[in-house]
């Protein structure tokens, strides 16, 4: 295995390709001597993984925390993305004096399999043909997510990580993590996501491939080898998936029914009203920085979760036994992934007899509330890891 640093070749669009196989951040690299093993039983024999890290690791190696990112993410939890030149994803949590401070521990934060910014996905090159992978990469789960990060750390020299981090999809991450390496988790701290895809969830999704797919230039998913590109549709998909991690409570407060620049409707099909305005822009925005096929797989990943189904149809089986500690944080207005999935996990964590927390926060922010200034989930964060560093290191 060999482990690389990448500069940023590129701008614009044709960064965002070059992204796929020379990431700008770490790499780590393992040849088909460690493939990676995959739930549908294909194998990938020579996997990148795109990776970046904060803080310094300590004399014992005790002090790893691994930020697991959400559907659209990726590495670069808190420093400037190479694409977008925008800030980290998760600044607001992630670094000097955060909530998640890397003056005290070693922050982790990988692309996912699957994914589009350095990790091997479906616009990586695939080395048996030289082209874009494109739908021939097997399909992803997120347990195949969790198998390669395990790969990294075991590169790194990490055999317990202090604590394992993430939102959403990251949030799907950080309980597979604490079901499959008990042992090598001290503490998960899952926000805002649930133990699997609901049917409305699915459904979304749905819509979203279907978007990208009917788009006339995805060309079966070998749009990448034609020199072309489903723009439309990808944006529409992000257009269809945006409206869901918002709340309506928060979309009537931001926009209202106010017009777009005019005093009056224009009895047509232009973007009218503000929200229309707005989720144009969050498509189009989009589409510059992620590969449309990327969005098929990391979707279906998460479509095809169900940590109760793999532990014989009951959630607590997940977690008996387990020392983890677990701090299970959910929002009010978040319909996505609505608190009664927290509840359902706390629940199970119960059953098994597991350390575990609670907190629901009061916001009319929606599902994207774990990515904005909360100052209760900042103090719950906090809290949570003081304490459990102090069990850690007492």
């Amino acid at each position: 295995m060999t482990t690389l640093r990448h500069p940023a070749p590129l701008d614009g669009a044709s960064q965002a390709r070059s992204e796929a196989d020379t990431p700008s951040s770490l790499v780590m690299r393992f040849g088909p001597d460690h493939p990676l093993v995959l739930d549908s039983g294909a194998k990938i024999d020579n996997l990148q993984i795109g990776y970046q890290t904060y803080g310094e690791l300590n004399a014992d190696r005790s002090n790893g925390v691994l930020v697991c990112h959400a559907l659209t993410g990726d590495q670069h939890v808190a420093s400037v993305n190479p694409v977008t030149g925008k800030p980290g994803w998760w600044e607001t949590m992630v670094g000097p004096g955060k909530p998640i401070d890397t003056n005290r521990f070693f922050v982790i934060c990988t692309n996912v399999v699957g994914g589009c910014m350095g990790t091997t996905g479906a616009a990586s090159t695939n080395p048996a043909t030289g082209q874009p992978y494109g739908l021939d990469l097997p399909l992803i789960t997120i347990p195949d997510m969790v198998r390669a990060q395990a790969m990294l750390v075991d590169a790194l020299g990490i055999d317990q990580l202090f604590c394992v981090a993430g939102g959403s999809m990251g949030g799907m991450q950080v309980l597979q993590w604490a079901a499959a390496y008990p042992e090598r988790v001290f503490a998960a701290l899952p926000i805002a996501t649930g133990p699997r895809h609901s049917s409305q969830n699915i459904a979304f999704h749905e819509v979203g491939r279907q978007a990208i797919m009917a788009d006339p230039d995805w060309h079966g998913g070998r749009y990448l080898s034609v020199g072309a590109s489903p723009r439309k549709g990808l944006a529409v998909a992000r257009m269809a998936a945006h409206i869901t991690y918002m709340s309506d409570e928060g979309l009537h407060k931001k926009f209202g029914r106010n017009l777009q620049d005019r005093d009056k409707i224009a009895f047509g099909f232009d973007a009218d009203f503000q929200v229309e305005s707005y989720l144009r822009h969050q498509g189009l925005s989009f589409v510059e920085r992620f590969d449309a096929n990327s969005y098929l797989y990391v979707t279906r990943a998460m479509d095809y979760f169900d940590l109760a189904a793999d532990h014989g149809g009951r959630l607590a089986n997940a977690f008996l036994g387990t020392k983890t500690r677990f701090c299970i944080i959910s929002f009010t207005s978040d319909w996505l992934f609505p608190t009664t999935e927290s509840k359902a996990v706390v629940r199970a964590l119960n059953a098994a007899g597991a350390s575990v927390s609670f907190v629901e926060v009061e916001t009319d922010r929606g599902h994207d509330a774990f990515l904005l200034d909360e100052p209760v989930m900042f103090a719950s964060v906090r809290g949570f890891l003081s304490s459990a560093a102090a069990a850690r290191w007492q």
